[in-house]
């Protein structure tokens, strides 16, 4: 099919700004074909942009045979562009229509499409993400994104009032951030390196020139879990701050997330009402139960976890139904802990480290660091790890490293909060997991 030019045509109006007050005065409209109705002597055609839809009616005998065959030829999900006349009507639940005066073809879809664009033919969730692009055309689906965008700038906001300096770190590496994880291998120019695994090392060095720094980006794990909250590739909101102890930064986190669920709550209503889902702003100071009472709970529900093990899935699950809202873990056995947290004082074998758990998916962990080198050694050592690999970040804490301590949050974690997602895939525009490299 031959395409119509562009031409000057440029978009007047987005679809939710067509409004009654504007009845009889001529708008473009620019977007997809999202669904067709004909009865015959009308065709009703439903267009979609980015901020709604908007309905275009043709009656066959009122406009030109020429309109009526460009109308007729149209398919779901075809770009067009509508020039017309906006009319009142008691017909549409927005009470306004568009009356065409010409409609171009910019751009045509084949068909069958892999999805149904309206929705009312359910897809699996595989089948949903090898088609992404279509599958975000859908309401709930864009949402999300829209919800994200704002919970962005709720962060940025917070953060930068609380004096935090917004920073990037590098994501190829010479050595593991943190040992633990698995590491995805890059050929660097002949050389091995790595896709970093978070901006640890980075973010603690930097406290020593910026003293409290952020850093929102993407970084990868090489971990063979695959389940509805993994993925390879995350994006993690990262602070340090410096001079400061995990009391301290608890009380950031917290009054972050209180801060971005009043943004969202207040600005995405339309959003929240097509996802049926509710946000509630938390009040803080969040609980907080160390390590130990948890355990103690869960063995309580017939649930035995060893001193010192971590908590299992199923275990987190109960406590969801215990703590059904926001709440910390805290003073966690040393020993499974990264080798960057500072052991307690009083208790060596209990560390400075927390988890912030909502219901019963960890959204955030952190705590304080470590910042005498000589520990910082021992800790290395003690879990297995050459500190000769980690001569550069050493090599800082000769430099008057201070007392300091941060968190990372995990982005994706949070929209499922902030959207009542189920699975993680559906709040990543392209996920990568264990199974998905495309598109």
């Amino acid at each position: 099919m031959e395409t119509d030019q562009l031409g000057d045509w440029r978009r007047t109006h987005y679809s939710t700004d067509v409004k009654p007050e504007l009845d009889g005065k001529e708008v473009i409209v620019l977007g997809w074909v999202r669904d067709i109705r004909d009865l015959g002597a009308i065709r009703f055609v439903i267009l979609q942009d980015r901020e709604g839809t908007i309905q275009i009616i043709i009656p066959r005998k009122k406009v030109s045979e020429n309109l009526a065959k460009k109308a007729e030829s149209l398919q779901r999900q075809y770009s067009i562009g509508v020039k017309g006349t906006v009319k009142k009507t008691e017909q549409t639940p927005r009470g306004i229509e568009i009356v065409p005066s010409e409609i171009r073809i910019l751009g045509v879809a084949q068909h069958p499409l892999p999805l149904d664009v309206t929705g009312r033919t359910p897809a699996q969730i595989d089948v949903r993400l090898d088609a992404r692009v279509l599958d975000l055309c859908r309401d709930e689906n864009k949402t999300v994104f829209r919800i994200q965008h704002i919970a962005l700038a709720a962060i940025r906001e917070f953060l930068s009032d609380q004096d935090f300096i917004e920073v990037h770190t590098p994501r190829i590496i010479a050595s593991a951030t943190e040992g633990g994880a698995a590491l995805f291998p890059v050929d660097y120019f002949g050389r091995e390196a790595f896709l970093a695994q978070s901006p640890q090392l980075y973010k603690e060095q930097l406290i020593l020139a910026l003293d409290r720094v952020f850093e929102i980006g993407s970084f990868f794990r090489a971990e063979e879990s695959h389940t509805r909250r993994h993925l390879s590739e995350f994006i993690s909101v990262d602070i340090e701050q410096g001079f400061a102890t995990a009391d301290d930064v608890m009380q950031v986190l917290e009054e972050m997330v209180h801060h971005v669920c009043k943004k969202v709550k207040k600005r995405c209503q339309n959003e929240l009402k097509i996802l049926k889902h509710k946000i509630e702003v938390p009040k803080i100071p969040f609980k907080r139960f160390t390590y130990t009472k948890i355990i103690e709970d869960l063995g309580k529900k017939g649930i035995e976890i060893p001193w010192g093990e971590d908590i299992p899935t199923p275990a987190f699950r109960t406590l969801g139904e215990v703590h059904p809202y926001f709440y910390y873990i805290t003073d966690w056995p040393t020993k499974p802990k990264p080798f960057y947290i500072k052991p307690r004082n009083d208790k060596p074998e209990l560390c400075e480290a927390f988890d912030l758990m909502w219901k019963w998916i960890e959204l955030a962990s952190g705590g304080t660091r470590v910042h005498s080198k000589d520990l910082l050694v021992k800790r290395l050592e003690k879990q297995g790890l050459h500190p000769e690999s980690f001569k550069h970040h050493l090599q800082v804490f000769d430099y008057g490293m201070p007392p300091h301590a941060g968190w990372a949050v995990g982005l994706e974690r949070m929209m499922m909060m902030l959207t009542g997602k189920q699975n993680i895939r559906e709040v990543v525009l392209f996920p990568r997991d264990r199974f998905r490299l495309t598109p």
